[in-house]
């Protein structure tokens, strides 16, 4: 067995999402299991070198998880030659300049989305690691979902026929912070610091309506934020100046419509916290997190409108569960093997910044046709 050791630098794992999902559940696992096996007698050895701003916290995160590495110099570790990958899941405002630099230091770079702050900046960034020559991609975690890969299932098998429209609602109640702890860091709703539901979501939704149904060519939104007064961290009052709601209508390719709801202001009424309802003319289906599940055009039942007649609750059990078939491993766990592997045995991977671009150009749009009351275009990206 040879074991191919790839050294990460990973700035901002003592945030949320780094932590919980990108380390723990991803690269940690990884080791866990042993190194990430290609089958032919070669395993890839993911090493993490902790970057941040706080020694404390790092230190901290380096002791409990037994990893001998971290550093608050980011330009040290970047002129590490041993380092091999940079990834970058910082706050949004912090990301841009610190990815160039890691760019310009000859590194493979996988990072959190959105990947600017805005569309210039992105593409900037997917031209300079084009230029560089470097491996490059973005998360786009949701796509490796068991609910949204049962989704891609039924798309590739022609379940639906002619698709007509997507429906999603995603979101939950986030705390204001004053009675009880908010769920999400501050700076989520802090526009200088590159917060706003607009700028988070619409890059998902974007790759999510691009891989499974169809490149958006119009974006039509009402961006909104619903709660202006917040408490931070340290339990201190501050004025939201980020939105905490996005309402967004996109036409796919094909004429599909999709409308999306996005808000930390809304209280969950529903099976998931994300679900996406796909109708067509042979059949439609409902897809969240893991579950997914279908009704079609034969098994339809015929409702009848009658307020005078009280409705007998059994929607939901008219529909059929689809099947796992299979194992579905940790999202970002799935992505970062396929990272892996495009980076040591150059594996296909379109996953990359100018999909990230894309996402980034959305959102960007998005907050323009909330500001201007009126549609546009979303035109095709090059570089």
């Amino acid at each position: 067995m040879t074991r191919t050791t790839v050294r990460i630098a990973m700035n901002g794992v003592t945030g949320r999402m780094g932590h919980r999902q990108h380390l723990v559940r991803s690269l940690l696992e990884l080791r866990e299991e042993g190194g990430l096996d290609l089958g032919d007698g070669t395993v890839i050895w993911p090493e993490p070198v902790l970057v941040g701003r706080s020694e404390h916290r790092l230190r901290a995160l380096a002791e409990r998880h037994g990893l001998p590495e971290f550093s608050c110099d980011l330009d040290a570790v970047l002129a590490d030659d041993s380092i091999d990958i940079y990834f970058d899941a910082q706050v949004t405002a912090a990301r841009e300049a610190a990815v160039k630099k890691a760019i310009a230091a000859g590194k493979h770079v996988y990072v959190e989305k959105p990947t600017a702050t805005g569309l210039s900046g992105a593409l900037e960034l997917a031209r300079a690691a084009r230029d560089a020559g470097v491996r490059h991609g973005v998360v786009q975690d949701k796509l490796f979902l068991p609910g949204l890969r049962k989704l891609r299932r039924l798309v590739a098998g022609g379940f639906f026929g002619r698709i007509l429209s997507v429906r999603g609602e995603f979101g939950y109640w986030v705390f204001e912070g004053d009675g009880q702890q908010a769920q999400r860091p501050s700076w989520n709703y802090r526009a200088e610091d590159g917060g706003g539901i607009a700028a988070d979501m619409f890059p998902h939704w974007e790759y999510v309506l691009h891989e499974l149904f169809g490149p958006v060519r119009t974006v039509q939104a009402q961006i909104t934020t619903h709660i202006p007064r917040r408490w931070d961290e340290s339990g201190a009052p501050y004025d939201a100046t980020a939105d905490d709601a996005a309402y967004g209508i996109f036409e796919l390719a094909g004429g599909i419509v999709a409308q999306i709801n996005s808000s930390w202001a809304v209280r969950v009424h529903r099976d998931e916290l994300v679900e996406f309802q796909v109708d067509g003319t042979d059949g439609s289906a409902v897809a969240g997190l893991r579950g997914c599940r279908v009704q079609h055009r034969s098994t339809t039942p015929r409702p009848v409108w009658n307020p005078d007649i009280p409705a007998d609750g059994g929607f939901r059990q008219q529909w059929q569960e689809v099947p796992d078939n299979g194992t579905f491993d940790n999202g970002f766990k799935a992505q970062w093997e396929l990272f892996l592997r495009h980076v040591v045995r150059g594996e296909p991977w379109h996953w990359d910044l100018l999909a990230g671009a894309r996402g980034v150009q959305l959102a960007e749009l998005g907050l323009k046709s909330s500001a201007e009351g009126r549609r546009l275009d979303v035109p095709e990206l090059t570089l």
